[in-house]
């Protein structure tokens, strides 16, 4: 292992348009279709950073801010927040285009823990990441008090 990667070396756009079959019957996109995108956007900038096979190991809480229509663009935006020796806590945001006015809405956020994986398919230590902007420090401590509340509500609901 060298001394880490940047934060901005992990980072990812991922866009689709929201299409008619992607639809519930409100005519919007259906909520499970954004998380899909969510988690492939969050496994590039994991594995972008690790340079090795990941997988999700959770999602935290997501909410949805604004329906999504058909025929908008659904763009996330993900980068490594911290690393935790085998796990990488992934921050993405989700934003949506009208493409007719320009409008921009911001629809969802949420944090997801990926966990590396060597070639026998084992945990596996991971790089350090290397927060330079004052966002990307402020994310930087905050994934540490995200992952020991997550940590807590594992021992919580294990018991």
């Amino acid at each position: 292992m060298t001394g880490g990667r940047l934060v901005s070396e992990s980072k990812s756009i991922y866009t689709e348009m929201a299409m008619p079959n992607d639809a519930n019957p409100l005519g919007t996109l259906f909520g499970g279709k954004v998380m899909a995108m969510v988690d492939l956007a969050a496994s590039i900038a994991a594995k972008r950073h690790s340079r090795c096979p990941v997988v999700t190991a959770s999602i935290d809480n997501m909410s949805f801010h604004f329906p999504v229509r058909i025929g908008e663009l659904v763009t996330c935006y993900s980068q490594v927040n911290r690393v935790f020796t085998t796990s990488m806590e992934v921050g993405v945001r989700v934003c949506v285009e009208n493409l007719q006015t320009g409008e921009l809405r911001h629809t969802s956020s949420a944090y997801l823990t990926f966990v590396a994986l060597d070639e026998s398919g084992n945990r596996r230590a991971v790089e350090p990441v290397i927060p330079e902007t004052p966002d990307e420090k402020r994310r930087y401590e905050e994934a540490l008090k995200r992952r020991e509340y997550r940590l807590e509500l594992r021992k919580r609901t294990e018991a």
